[in-house]
């Protein structure tokens, strides 16, 4: 039997209905208190998306969560950002007390402001649920007090001045955002130096077998293969080292590509070739792009 496709659903009002809450106070952002849910016996809640984002900061359980191919049971505090288009999946809810507000709004209500402009370099709304953000106990307390601070703006009634004091507060809420992301990545360094020895192990390994037959590594590649997303990997990475995911990858390449200019008799061709390049020209450009050498000018160091 062919599997249902995901429920889209495409209003804040529809979301309400389906959570049983009264209608939103405005068509384009809701701030919803978690502890008002109602999880329906409803199939729509096995697979479904939305057409808008989504920051939800909770505490307690009220059932399993998922999100791309992992689960997460928010059996304690984090914040989540999602973007629209993004499948998941509730199951086995339960009645456990939980608190927190989850914040939806539309692309149109910013798309006219700045923060329109920007929300994609948020790298976290790509994040999958396992790289949600843990709040400290003071963290925690300033993303709810502005949650809140939204959600009695939202119950005045509209005027000239609301959406934009609406979108300033979203725009204070994503900066704190990445400002205790930055802090998570600094307080985990342990565990995620470990990732990192582990990615670039990958990437060692990868260069120097057949798999460059499929071609160049790609950020996804290696993400799927440590289990995290691409927009996490590359954030970690920055944060670590300074170079996102992509310029990480390409400088092993570069490596790699001298020691076999260096200590072999392979072609230009052959090399590029060999790390994965469709096109020895593409590889004589990065290479250049990255030492302001040609292949054969650095080849030339060593004969």
């Amino acid at each position: 039997m062919k599997k249902a496709a995901p429920h889209r659903i495409q209003s804040i009002s529809e979301l309400h209905s389906l959570f049983g809450l009264p209608k939103p106070d405005h068509p384009l952002i809701s701030v919803i208190d978690f502890e008002l849910l109602k999880f329906d016996n409803n199939e729509i809640w096995e697979s479904f998306f939305y057409d808008f984002y989504c920051v939800a900061c909770k505490k307690g359980s009220s059932g399993k969560f998922k999100y791309g191919q992992g689960h997460y049971d928010f059996d304690e505090g984090i914040m989540s950002f999602t973007k629209p288009g993004q499948i998941f999946s509730v199951t086995n809810v339960a009645d456990d007390p939980v608190s927190g507000y989850m914040l939806i709004f539309k692309p149109d209500l910013i798309r006219h402001y700045e923060l329109g402009k920007v929300i994609g370099n948020y790298g976290f709304f790509s994040y999958s649920t396992s790289e949600a953000l843990h709040l400290s106990e003071k963290e925690d307390k300033i993303m709810m007090t502005l949650l809140h601070q939204m959600q009695e703006e939202l119950k005045n009634n509209i005027d000239h001045y609301s959406q934009e004091l609406i979108v300033s507060h979203i725009d204070l809420l994503l900066r704190y955002a990445k400002r205790f992301h930055n802090r998570q990545f600094l307080t985990r360094s342990a565990v995620h130096n470990d990732l990192v020895a582990k990615m670039e192990e990958l990437i060692d390994k990868y260069l120097k077998s057949d798999a460059t037959l499929s071609g160049l590594p790609t950020v996804n590649f290696f993400a799927e293969k440590l289990n995290v997303s691409p927009n996490y990997l590359s954030d970690l990475l920055k944060n670590s080292t300074g170079k996102n995911a992509q310029t990480h990858i390409q400088e092993f390449v570069i490596d790699r590509a001298k020691e076999l200019l260096s200590t072999t008799d392979l072609s230009v061709k052959e090399i590029a070739y060999d790390l994965g390049f469709e096109y020895s020209q593409s590889f004589s450009t990065m290479f250049r792009k990255k030492t302001q050498q040609t292949p054969l000018q650095y080849r030339a160091l060593f004969n």
